[in-house]
């Protein structure tokens, strides 16, 4: 007995999976995309706050960096044909730590931004910037200045190319304070106030990312557990495997003989002890 035949699938439910693919990929390679211009805006702007000022090194970038990595081999895993599963199982993973970097990288800025830098002296002009002038060396330079508290007066010492504020330094005080009163090797007080900013967008891009990778890993998860795109076989060999399997009846028919007939070169009997006759060619 012969195994039943494996269905074959029509024209229409191969044009649907063919669809359904491209639809797919094409889907991937936006959130990818996406993502990769994003993991840009990260690394930038991390960058720059990162090396606005010498003592504040703080910026999210790091995420940036993995993030960027991560969707570089999800693009050149949508495009592959063979060992896109394994690609886009590495693009995955990568997604998946810059993700966590991601969500740590944004607390660490916005806290710093919240509680370390206040902007209120820096706004209403009472931070004065202090520089060395040409012919000294900003790291080596230093001087001290006079800050005015309400019953008092004391000295800060301050390295060139510095922006303080008096008005957030306890002359009087030995304990610590999360806010910074003193921003080492700016250009000027106003880069303060761009380190502020360029932290809070660190913050918001890097929880950009975050929401963004993960849906990204997740379709790249479904997109790289989909067959590839199948094709219909061809109709000559549709034709020749059902010219195989036809049946004897059938194809004595196909030329104008009856069903019942006896094959076209069937062999004619013999007498017992009659010889065949010779072979002719």
């Amino acid at each position: 007995m012969q195994p039943p035949a494996l269905p074959v699938p029509g024209p229409l439910a191969l044009l649907d999976t063919t669809e359904g693919f491209a639809r797919r990929k094409k889907t991937s390679l936006w959130f990818v995309g996406s993502l990769l211009v994003v993991s840009v805006f990260i690394l930038t702007v991390g960058l720059a706050a990162t090396t606005r000022t010498e003592n504040v090194t703080v910026g999210g970038y790091y995420p940036g960096i993995i993030l960027g990595f991560g969707s570089f081999l999800g693009i050149i895993g949508i495009n592959l044909v063979e060992n896109r599963r394994q690609m886009l199982v590495a693009a995955i993973v990568f997604i998946s730590f810059g993700v966590a970097a991601a969500f740590c990288c944004a607390i660490v800025d916005g806290v710093f931004a919240a509680q370390h830098i206040e902007t209120g002296p820096l706004t209403t002009g009472r931070c004065q910037f202090y520089s060395s002038g040409v012919g000294y060396l900003p790291d080596v330079y230093q001087t001290e200045v006079t800050c005015h508290s309400l019953n008092s007066k004391c000295q800060l010492k301050v390295k060139s190319n510095t922006c303080y504020c008096c008005d957030l330094y306890n002359c009087h005080s030995t304990e610590y304070t999360p806010t910074y009163h003193e921003f080492v090797g700016v250009r000027g007080c106003q880069d303060v106030l761009h380190l502020y900013r360029l932290l809070w967008a660190s913050a918001v891009l890097n929880i950009l990312g975050l929401f963004l990778g993960i849906a990204t890993a997740a379709v790249l998860g479904a997109f790289k557990d989909m067959p590839s795109s199948s094709f219909p076989a061809s109709p000559s060999t549709d034709l020749s495997l059902s010219e195989d399997t036809q049946p004897a009846s059938q194809s004595s028919s196909s030329f104008g003989l009856p069903p019942n007939a006896p094959p076209l070169y069937a062999p004619a009997p013999f007498l017992p002890g009659e010889k065949p006759p010779p072979y002719a060619p």
